[in-house]
């Protein structure tokens, strides 16, 4: 099981890694990439506007598919998937929506274009650049739906979405590459606490 499970883990994981890795080899440094991709949406406003719409609306679609089976659970009394969808719910909630918060005002890292210095402890959206917190939730999405369904072609797709995800906050302008890696590794951590949680006989009624 713990064989399968890192199976799927790297098949999620293996094509936004591909691209970071791509990137940090094909650039001197972040300066040139965010330099590289603002000249790049200029000649390709087609290409960001479809980049612009798969960033926004990645996570809303998560958000309608958890909410379809957390119903679904419900209406059929399936005690495990709702159990499964509820757990997900509030490890999402500590670490995508409160720890990447916290670290990004803590952190105080600009985004690509506004400068170099940090700027810690703050609430200005120009200095929130990292952690990447699209990548953190749409990695605690996809990552322990890839665990529970246990099947390689599903978790490929939904880490070439990941992938899609991650490559377009780094394409539009918002933040660095790593920025999105240490996004990725804070869903690492709630997408596996989550599948631990959902596994083990914690919350569980004999």
């Amino acid at each position: 099981m713990r064989t399968l499970s890192l199976k799927h883990w790297a098949l999620v994981s293996a094509p936004l890694l591909l691209v970071l890795i791509a990137i940090w080899v094909g650039f001197g440094s972040e300066r040139e990439v965010a330099l590289f991709f603002k000249d790049h949406r200029a000649a390709h406003p087609a290409l960001k506007l479809g980049m612009k719409l798969l960033t926004d609306w990645s996570n809303p679609l998560f958000y309608a598919v958890y909410a379809i089976m957390l119903f679904t659970a419900w209406r059929s009394g399936n005690r495990d998937r709702l159990r499964f969808v509820l757990i997900l719910l509030a490890v999402q909630a500590v670490v995508a929506g409160l720890a990447v918060h916290l670290l990004k005002m803590i952190i105080g890292r600009p985004r690509p274009g506004e400068g170099e210095l940090f700027s810690p402890i703050g609430t200005k959206a120009a200095y929130q650049s990292l952690p990447s917190g699209h990548t953190a939730e749409i990695t605690g999405w996809t990552l322990p739906l890839a665990l529970r369904v246990g099947s390689y072609a599903v978790s490929l797709l939904l880490g070439l979405f990941l992938a899609g995800v991650g490559f377009s906050r780094i394409y539009l302008g918002w933040h660095h590459p790593t920025d999105v890696f240490f996004g990725w590794l804070l869903g690492c951590v709630s997408g596996i606490a989550t599948t631990v949680i959902a596994r083990s006989a914690l919350f569980r009624r004999s």
